[in-house]
């Protein structure tokens, strides 16, 4: 026993030893740059410290180092980090509006009639209004709400595990706001709102944005905290040199790399001897550059063991451990799954919360869990109405209540989308059209809106469309609907171009329709069209102009899943259409159609199989000839009363435009076959059994925002070649 004593006497004086050490070290402040995707370098200096066992007592971050260092500051590892930042889909984020597959089906139609994106708000009392960002909010916030724990998002910064500061600033005073009382998600989603890109976050009536216009490497906030040592990791932006401003564009983004640089000397100035600064070479690497995660965290991760050194002689086991413990805590819950109690919807101004209610399709008592919720939180963001929704559960008795607090945007309740489309393939055929886009929604309170497209250039129309559903959410739809387009065409006679008419039609019609829940809708039509056609080459004297009226019935269906209309890689189109015709005094005709797509991926390409078949006795023929149509063949040249087309189209992307200009630049090529023939009746022995033509063609593609643009080359086996210049639709 008297051994003992000895022994117990000195394992007190070591602990009290330790804890004295601990109780004088100073305390290790992080500093987290801003940068965007070279931001993705802090988690590889994160991992760094965990290793050398360098204690971080506070973290203070902006825009991307905030988005880094509030993750880790509230619980995540820097294992998760990693896995989330390379499982995100940063072309989602970075996107103007979700993934079309996302949106609603008239949203999607939207597309098909107008595939440009120069789109805006218009009203007679606030004129145009524009998005807020180049960049829609709904794929960012989702990614940011992975990055955080649950547990965590709305937990204010002081009260996290780490002390933790996000800086932003108040887009109206030009404020710096370290958000000390913000919710975490708040302030992470505020502190990345870099101007131009993203839109403002309102806190409390006013705007913030990123905090690098005021504070890109907030070194001052850390001494403020309590930091007698600061790590700062410097990844912000060098600034362009005179060969790469190039554009208004570039002039602009180094304007904002200007104010970001000038703030950053002035924090690095701040720096004391004791001070570490950790700079990761990221040469060549753009703000945008987020496809180069894997590279932005080895870098990090090698310019912090570049200052292995300095770093060593910080470390503090023990005190690394416990703060360790304390910054993870209890591992997170997983929302499970639980009967729904009840649904709310708040913040709704314009858009009757009972058709959101239908939309979702949500009972009480069905059975909701994280992925029935992140599916609800797209189709309503699918819908282009709002420019936040945030989700609150309520977990009680083991029941769940969910409320889904929406922030309408202002600019979507009346859109003007305004569109270029060009076509030339160099020779005999040459188009230009100008197009505007005009959409009012909900008009009352079951949903209504009036579509509207004029159009103007070598085809001139004006059509309109009134569209009713039947109650709140009801899939069951009226439409009415009243057009007239008017143009030149060629008429070919054994492929050889015979006259040219100037021919217009005017058509009313009304419609009883079903909506397919994310699919597509089927619709019944009656209705009155007005056909004219004047023969303008060659001069006829006499007897040039005819018209002819028709009464009309028609049954169509049309589905559309398709992730994108240029080059889609998954998602299927279709549409089916019968009609009958009755011409004034004549007999009845039928006129039908079968159009379909299915979109694939094979490695780096993206693939579509398209198929056509026509019938027409009467009325609007689709007719072969022109690119994607026999490429190389003249212009629709080839007519008959039954055509048939099948065709495959493959593209890979080789390179990215701008953020805010466009989208990926393609590569690819077509092989094309079809016929045309006659035969009287619709029977399917009536299809062309011959004459069929092989086609094939090459191009190059850009997205850019007014649609898909091309330069192609085509040919059809054994007869001509043309080159192509295309903006707009390709079919």
């Amino acid at each position: 026993m008297k051994r003992l004593v000895p022994a117990c006497l000195l394992c007190l004086l070591v602990i009290a030893q330790t804890a004295f050490a601990q109780a004088q070290r100073p305390k290790i402040g992080l500093v987290l740059s801003g940068g965007g995707a070279r931001g993705l370098a802090h988690i590889g200096v994160l991992r760094v410290l965990e290793e050398m066992q360098v204690p971080v007592d506070l973290i203070v971050g902006t825009s991307m180092g905030a988005v880094v260092g509030g993750a880790y500051a509230a619980g995540r590892s820097v294992d998760e980090l990693e896995t989330l930042v390379k499982s995100a889909n940063w072309n989602a984020i970075l996107a103007d509006r979700p993934a079309r597959d996302r949106l609603s089906v008239r949203r999607r139609e939207d597309d098909e009639r107008l595939p440009s994106r120069i789109e805006f708000g218009f009203n007679l009392e606030r004129g145009a209004m524009l998005p807020g960002g180049a960049a829609a909010n709904g794929q960012l916030e989702a990614t940011l709400s992975s990055l955080l724990p649950a547990t965590r998002t709305d937990d204010p910064l002081r009260r996290l595990p780490i002390p933790f500061r996000a800086v932003a600033t108040d887009l109206l005073s030009g404020a710096m706001l370290d958000q000390a009382d913000t919710p975490l998600f708040e302030a992470l989603r505020a502190s990345m709102a870099v101007p131009g890109v993203f839109a403002p976050l309102r806190v409390n009536g006013r705007p913030r944005v990123d905090g690098g216009l005021v504070r890109n490497l907030p070194v001052d906030i850390a001494r403020q905290l309590g930091a007698d040592i600061v790590i700062a990791v410097n990844v912000g932006t060098p600034l362009l040199e005179d060969r790469e401003i190039t554009s208004a564009v570039m002039v602009a983004n180094q304007m904002l790399q200007i104010l970001t640089e000038q703030n950053v000397q002035r924090s690095l100035r701040e720096l004391k001897p004791q001070d570490i600064i950790i700079d990761p070479d990221l040469p060549g690497m753009g703000f945008m550059d987020f496809q180069r995660a894997d590279e932005a965290m080895a870098t990090g991760r090698r310019a912090a063991l570049a200052a292995g050194e300095r770093l060593a002689a910080l470390a503090a086991p023990v005190a690394q451990a416990a703060l360790q413990a304390r910054r993870l805590g209890q591992p997170e819950a997983a929302l499970g799954a639980l009967p729904l109690a009840a649904l709310k919807f708040s913040g709704a101004q314009r858009v009757n919360p009972e058709a959101l209610r239908a939309e979702l399709a949500l009972q009480p008592g069905d059975t909701v869990g994280r992925a029935e919720l992140n599916r609800a939180v797209e189709r309503l963001d699918g819908l282009g109405d709002f420019e936040r929704i945030e989700t609150d559960v309520d977990d009680h008795d083991g029941r769940r209540s969910v409320e889904f607090r929406l922030t309408e945007a202002d600019w979507a309740a009346s859109r003007v989308r305004l569109g270029l489309e060009l076509y030339s393939n160099f020779a005999d055929a040459s188009s230009y059209s100008l197009v505007a886009m005009h959409v009012a929604n909900w008009l009352n309170a079951w949903g209504a809106e009036v579509r509207s497209i004029v159009r103007i250039g070598s085809t001139r129309g004006l059509n309109t469309e009134f569209y009713q559903p039947l109650g709140p959410g009801s899939r069951w739809f009226a439409s009415a609907k009243l057009a007239y387009t008017a143009g030149n065409n060629d008429v070919f006679d054994q492929g050889q171009r015979a006259l040219r008419l100037s021919s217009s039609l005017t058509s009313a019609q009304l419609e009883l329709g079903y909506r397919v829940a994310g699919l597509g809708d089927l619709r019944f039509g009656v209705g009155r069209l007005r056909a004219n056609d004047e023969v303008v080459l060659p001069v006829v004297p006499e007897n040039g102009r005819r018209s002819q009226s028709y009464g009309q019935q028609y049954l169509e269906l049309h589905t559309d899943t398709l992730d994108s209309l240029a080059f889609p890689s998954r998602g299927q189109w279709t549409t089916a259409r019968i009609e009958w015709l009755h011409p004034r005094g004549e007999p009845r005709v039928i006129n039908a159609s079968l159009l379909g797509l299915s979109a694939f991926r094979l490695g780096e390409w993206a693939g579509q199989l398209y198929g056509e078949f026509a019938h027409a006795e009467r009325g609007q023929t689709r007719s072969l000839g022109g690119y994607l149509r026999l490429s190389g063949t003249p212009d629709g040249s080839l007519v008959g009363e039954n055509m048939a087309l099948t065709r495959i189209v493959m593209a890979r992307r080789i390179g990215e435009m701008p953020v805010g200009l466009g989208g990926a630049v393609r590569i690819g090529f077509s092989l094309e076959t079809g016929a045309v023939g006659g035969g009287a009746g619709l029977k399917l022995s009536n299809l062309p059994r011959s004459g069929w033509r092989q086609a094939a063609s090459g191009f190059l593609s850009v997205d850019t925002r007014f649609g898909p643009f091309f330069l192609a080359l085509g040919t059809t086996r054994g007869g001509d070649t043309s080159a192509y210049l295309l903006l707009g639709p390709t079919w």
